[in-house]
């Protein structure tokens, strides 16, 4: 049975790094901690703080103030458009499991959490990156290949 799903507070902004780090070592087979870190942790107590936050985040805790697995999201407004007449576009942009919970249902009963925060909010398509892993969880959901052609990653700073 999968533990009890909870809204993020801004206490959990570490740990929200923390499994966002683990997630980016999943993703990549190498562990990159940085000066982002710091900037991910203050971004995320300023929004899970804000009432009226358009990031969404999921957990289940662990022992010891630890957190077991997270989904965290965030909502877009671009212009509307046919089939997206509020302009309301969710972006999935970190799950995570802890590597010593995982097995347990976890990452979807926090996805799942996570969707229907989308759904309630308006949001009509919800876009995300997946590893190989994963993708067969988001399959599950109903997520599938989307017609994205193209995408630029720009320098970061001024």
């Amino acid at each position: 049975m999968t533990a009890a799903v909870r809204r993020a507070r801004p206490e959990d902004a570490a740990e929200l790094v923390r499994l966002r780090r683990e997630m980016f070592q999943a993703m990549k087979g190498r562990d990159e901690p940085g000066p982002w870190e710091a900037d991910a942790r203050a971004m995320l107590r300023r929004q899970l703080a804000d009432p009226g936050t358009r990031t969404g985040a999921f957990v289940i805790d662990g022992p010891g103030g630890t957190l077991a697995a997270c989904a965290v999201g965030t909502i877009e407004e671009r212009l509307p458009a046919p089939g997206h007449p509020d302009g309301r576009f969710g972006f999935v942009f970190n799950v995570c499991t802890d590597p010593e919970h995982r097995g347990r249902g976890h990452a979807r009963a926090v996805t799942r959490e996570l969707l229907s925060w989308f759904a309630e909010q308006g949001v009509t398509r919800v876009d995300l990156h997946a590893t190989k892993d994963a993708e067969q969880l988001y399959r599950e959901f109903g997520f599938a290949e989307h017609p994205i052609a193209l995408s630029l990653d720009l320098p970061a700073g001024p």
